[in-house]
């Protein structure tokens, strides 16, 4: 099932795969490209004919209403509401904990200089809602933006059943804090979001995930619009040695694999031994999981063991890799933390699953993927606040700075700007 490589061939086709996953689909492009023209252009009409072409099915209003949102706590079952809950406090909890105080700063007797951390004033969250839902999703990305102080938080997800979204993500909107919910999928979504229609107001930052058409979209009204990340397939990285249970790895691998075909998993070991024992396991636990075409698929395809001589070689390879979940299975998994460089999350000793992540544990799960984690974040406060920077000086400070500002602007002969320091003096 799935291969195994020494560190060289790894190396090599994971600079492979990067190479040939930089950009999206030319043919997807323009399609997004077309949608996001027309909606932009003619608003609500354009809207609803594409939300007709795509769902077969324009609703009577887009949003859902407040009785909607109510009768949607109905029908799901009271335990399934307490994990929400539950979930959402942790998330909340640790969010809590990242947020920061405006500060002043005195430079010099006379001059004084600080920045403000201020909200985004509006934002819309993109959450898939077709043959599967995802109401972590919806806690992940609304909760550190109301933490935040975001104004207005409107969630779109495209109708299912007719006229209805899927009660769960109506539910987990309530528990996060969702203002209000369109019932719009799909690149017409991330137009009506970044550009607004007659009836919907257009946000200042889209974030949430979405496949290869949202996912274009969301490039193409970058700039428009502040956007969160261009997300590829999920992956998991796990490092380990001898004294590994390859039963829970094995489980951890699969669980990444099930998220659809192109998800990447690997496993990086000192045992060849271990590697064996995996093997067997993903065959036999995948005989009973209801997605085990998919699972299999990508463990057959796009996935990897890697045999190692020791254990810092692992965490080498895993600092190019970049990876978005790093399990460590290794003995007093703390120590060795120092040592990674380049991870979206890391999950440490062998029972903290990364699938604790995705639900449950508090820190994000929306993370960088396909190496992005080299020079960017998982998700957080900070993505749902600007930082302003203020400036004051005295006519004492101007008068001891203005030599220096003059130079600078004759030598880069901007006389107005040497002009507005000179006209003070």
């Amino acid at each position: 099932m799935i291969q195994s490589f020494t560190p060289e061939q790894f190396i090599y086709s994971i600079t492979r795969f990067r190479n040939n996953n930089r950009s999206i689909n030319s043919d997807i492009m323009q399609t997004a490209a077309k949608v996001l023209f027309d909606i932009q252009k003619d608003g609500e009409s354009a809207l609803k004919e594409y939300v007709l072409q795509f769902d077969g099915f324009v609703p009577e209003s887009w949003e859902v209403s407040n009785e909607e949102r109510s009768q949607a706590w109905n029908s799901i079952d009271s335990e399934l509401i307490e994990s929400l809950k539950k979930a959402a406090d942790n998330i909340r909890n640790f969010h809590s904990k990242q947020l920061q105080p405006s500060r002043v700063m005195e430079m010099s007797e006379d001059v004084i200089a600080g920045q403000l951390f201020l909200p985004i004033e509006r934002i819309g969250i993109y959450v898939p809602g077709g043959t599967a839902c995802y109401p972590s999703t919806v806690l992940m990305n609304a909760i550190p933006a109301v933490l935040a102080g975001v104004g207005e938080i409107v969630m779109t997800t495209p109708i299912r059943n007719g006229d209805t979204i899927s009660p769960i993500l109506s539910v987990a909107a309530d528990i996060a804090g969702v203002n209000k919910i369109y019932k719009i999928g799909g690149i017409q979504a991330i137009a009506a979001l970044a550009y607004g229609t007659e009836t919907i107001t257009p946000v200042d930052k889209i974030v949430g995930p979405g496949n290869e058409y949202v996912a274009a979209a969301k490039a193409l009204v970058f700039g428009d619009v502040g956007i969160d990340m261009i997300a590829g397939p999920s992956e998991v990285a796990i490092i380990a040695d001898e004294t590994a249970n390859p039963i829970y790895i094995a489980a951890d691998l699969i669980a990444q694999a099930e998220h659809d075909k192109n998800a990447h998993t690997y496993l990086f070991t000192t045992s060849e031994a271990l590697i064996k024992e995996v093997k067997k396991e993903l065959e036999k636990q995948c005989e009973k999981l209801p997605r085990k075409e998919i699972a299999s698929y990508s463990l057959t395809n796009q996935s990897a063991c890697i045999l190692i001589n020791q254990i810092d070689c692992a965490f080498e390879l895993v600092n190019q890799l970049a990876p978005e979940h790093l399990e460590i299975h290794l003995d007093n998994p703390l120590f060795y933390l120092s040592k990674v460089k380049n991870a979206g999350s890391v999950f440490l000793g062998k029972y903290t699953p990364e699938a604790i992540g995705d639900y449950f544990g508090g820190p994000n799960h929306v993370l960088p993927t396909s190496g992005t984690a080299r020079f960017s974040s998982g998700l957080s406060v900070d993505d749902f606040l600007k930082k302003t920077t203020y400036l004051h000086y005295s006519k004492k400070a101007l008068v001891e700075a203005a030599p220096h500002v003059i130079n600078l602007a004759t030598e880069e002969q901007l006389i107005g700007h040497a002009r507005a320091i000179k006209k003070r003096l």
